[in-house]
């Protein structure tokens, strides 16, 4: 267990906080900011509306007219004070399932040439390990993911495409992640999930969270066909895990 350190509250504009915990990008920093924003969703203060994570702090939205920014602010520092949060390291887990290569990942043969190694290794060491989710953002639903083996880090392309298919999976600098919508984009591809990172009609439009764990799955043409059909009809259920002690 740790403390959370006592933030910095800042004003954004007249309805939003930011409460910033530090300047970095640390699983203990974003731990602290996962706590808070779990505190406040489960005692939901008078006039909260909104919370939205980043690396290291937590924007928190406001009905300006049904609280004022210092009732809020002290009880943010009150919650701040006395909570103590479990490390990153447990939580749920999202298996991702992943076609690899071929026309789902036309770049995946590049990054293992410019890492030394075959494309095989390449999916090895990328689905060999639970990547961390610090936050959405760039696009609709789009997870920052920490975590990858930097013996597969590889350059984003000199050109970006202008059309990156939803669900794309890529590589970028120490980077990877995985487009949520049809957008532009200069990620190397290696991959792609039938699953819909985002999907506007659903009652929770966001299948990655802030602070979830990510899995990838190697899979084959044919399961990928098969997933993407139970997506469309609406009965795919995505598999989430307690994350065990010895994947931590």
């Amino acid at each position: 267990m740790k403390e959370l350190n006592n933030p910095e509250l800042l004003q954004a504009g007249d309805s939003c906080l930011v409460v910033q915990f530090g300047d970095t990008i640390d699983l203990a920093v974003n731990g602290s900011v996962q706590g808070l924003r779990r505190a406040l969703e489960q005692e939901k203060p008078l006039g909260l509306v909104e919370m939205v994570p980043t690396y290291c702090s937590l924007a928190v939205y406001f009905d300006p007219t049904r609280t004022d920014r210092e009732t809020l602010a002290a009880r943010i520092e009150e919650l701040a004070q006395g909570l103590s949060v479990a490390g990153t390291e447990g939580g749920d887990v999202l298996t991702v399932p992943v076609l690899y290569g071929g026309e789902e990942g036309p770049d995946l043969q590049a990054v293992a040439d410019h890492n030394g190694l075959t494309a095989e290794e390449v999916v090895r060491r990328h689905s060999g390990r639970d990547y961390y989710c610090y936050m959405l953002g760039f696009t609709p639903g789009f997870p920052y993911l920490g975590g990858m083996d930097e013996s597969i880090a590889t350059p984003r392309l000199a050109k970006p495409r202008t059309r990156i298919p939803a669900g794309s999976v890529g590589i970028a600098g120490k980077q990877t992640g995985i487009y949520p919508i049809d957008s532009p984009g200069g990620w190397q591809l290696i991959g792609r999930t039938p699953l819909r990172l985002f999907d506007p009609t659903a009652c929770e439009p966001f299948l990655a969270d802030a602070g979830l764990w990510i899995r990838f799955k190697p899979i084959s043409r044919s399961d990928f066909e098969a997933l993407a059909r139970d997506v469309a009809s609406g009965t795919f259920q995505a598999e989430r895990t307690p994350r065990r002690e010895e994947q931590q």
